[in-house]
């Protein structure tokens, strides 16, 4: 091999090694700007808030659940409730609720058994046998307007753009179906609580969970199960029968 050669060919592998470890740092500096960029990238993504959801019109809302219920000629649902009172403790009941309009309701509990609270459009009878044995009140019907106490589907949907100021809390889901979780304070005295949160169905506008904060401490809710509306209603449902034996306290 002349000398010429052995230059050439020298300076070919080191021009080959330089090369090489040329191509490796660049790969190496590209792979640190890759990482680099993505690792800003991650930054930036958790530094910048997720997209709101466009704010639900509790009002619309709202309006149209009065809409629905103004619009029935008679709603029966299965109910649970619960009241709880830190004073006296938590009671818990369930039964079926019948309603005809605003004048006529009634409340029939199996649980506990044979209590009733019924509206018969002149009368309000409140029949609770294991707590006031032997007796059943009887209350007037108040005139201009729903029997607030009660009715308490009437207390919140009765004109609720004039009573309360109603504010959008969630979407929700309850017995499988889409509600709009709905806060509504009274705007108006004299009401008996201060403060309602009502589960809406999107399908049908009607309330299935109402929670009730009472101005007596006590909190009420109201869960409705298999609603069924604008069928035939006995007039029956709204007839109480005064058991054998108990006798009629006549109030207001």
């Amino acid at each position: 091999m002349t000398g010429g050669q052995a230059e050439r060919r020298t300076g070919g592998e080191a021009g080959r090694r330089a090369g090489g470890q040329a191509g490796r740092r660049a790969g190496v500096h590209s792979a640190r700007e890759r990482m680099l960029h993505l690792m800003l990238a991650g930054l930036f993504l958790s530094a910048c808030p997720p997209a709101r959801l466009p704010a639900q019109d509790a009002k619309s809302i709202v309006s149209r659940a009065a809409f629905a219920y103004r619009s029935l000629s008679s709603l029966r649902a299965d109910f649970d409730q619960l009241i709880e009172n830190q004073m006296i403790g938590n009671a818990a009941s369930k039964g079926v609720l019948v309603q005809s309009g605003e004048a006529r309701l009634s409340m029939r509990f199996s649980d506990p058994a044979g209590e009733a609270i019924v509206i018969d459009g002149h009368f309000v009878w409140v029949y609770t046998p294991s707590t006031t044995p032997g007796q059943v009140l009887r209350l007037p019907v108040p005139s201009g307007g729903p029997v607030y106490g009660y009715n308490l589907l009437a207390w919140l949907l009765d004109r609720p753009a004039e009573r309360y100021s109603s504010t959008y809390l969630r979407p929700d889901r309850l017995d499988n179906r889409a509600m709009d979780v709905v806060e509504m304070i009274p705007t108006v005295p004299d009401m008996p609580f201060g403060r309602a949160t009502v589960w809406l169905d999107r399908s049908d506008g009607l309330p299935r969970r109402m929670e009730i904060e009472e101005t007596s401490g006590q909190r009420r809710t109201l869960t409705l199960h298999n609603l069924r509306v604008n069928q035939p209603v006995s007039a029956k449902a709204f007839t109480f029968e005064v058991p054998d034996g108990v006798r009629i306290v006549d109030q207001g």
